[in-house]
């Protein structure tokens, strides 16, 4: 007979404990233009997102802004170095796979959990306004172009962060460092619920570049719920 507790815990330590073995050593050289890269692409990138929180959604300008914030992450990301798709444990330990499955189960997880907190939140105003923000981009601009842009900003936040920037730090700081700097970028907000939403997304998917090695499981996962957010945050609020 199958023991649900056995699975769960053999899943999150195949998903976010064990690290998969790999060879991704870089020259000094390659370290160094990674490192210069990283750094211009995040002083770019903070202006950008600055920017584009200046913006009112409607604004031709901010759709102009948030494809410009996308596009810096993902040319920094690329130019910074080589990047991995990583691979990943079964909960068995005996094969390996790009972990798909795995990242869209965390990002499911993920998803439910913030849903979950919003909807208990929702009762206390200033808790619920702060969310609602989050929304914004939806109700005052075309929806398929929000759509479009949440996409392509998931997949070059995670191509910086958990890519270019994840690899210049190195060492057993990277994921904490990479965590930290992600929730900083997000304090021009100034919404506190951006910068825990942040700050926990960076742990899960900080979590998965180090077991995998690669970009693709924080991809899926970051995508995953990103795109939740968007279409089912109303629901959980009442909206």
């Amino acid at each position: 007979m199958i023991n649900p507790v056995t699975e769960l815990r053999a899943f999150f330590r195949a998903a976010l404990v064990d690290r998969v073995d790999r060879d991704h050593e870089e020259s000094a050289e390659a370290l160094v233009q990674r490192r210069w890269i990283s750094s211009v692409t995040l002083a770019v990138g903070s202006f950008m997102l600055a920017w584009s929180l200046r913006l009112s959604p409607g604004n031709p300008a901010y759709y102009a802004a948030t494809l410009a914030l996308a596009v810096t992450w993902i040319v920094g990301g690329l130019l910074s170095g080589k990047l991995y798709l990583g691979s990943a444990n079964s909960r068995d330990g005996q094969r390996a796979s790009r972990g798909i499955l795995q990242a869209v189960i965390l990002g499911l997880l993920l998803l439910g959990l913030f849903l979950g907190v919003a909807a208990l939140a929702s009762p206390v105003p200033a808790l619920r306004d702060q969310l609602a923000v989050l929304l914004v981009p939806s109700y005052f601009s075309f929806l398929p172009v929000v759509v479009l842009l949440t996409l392509l900003n998931a997949i070059g936040e995670e191509l910086f962060f958990r890519g270019a920037l994840y690899a210049a730090v190195g060492g057993r700081q990277a994921m904490l460092v990479t965590t930290l700097v992600y929730a900083l970028t997000t304090i021009p907000t100034g919404l506190p619920v951006m910068v825990l939403s942040a700050a926990l997304v960076g742990v899960v998917v900080g979590l998965q570049r180090r077991v995998t090695g690669g970009v693709l499981a924080p991809v899926i996962t970051h995508v995953i719920w990103a795109m939740g957010v968007l279409f089912l945050l109303p629901v959980a609020l009442g909206l």
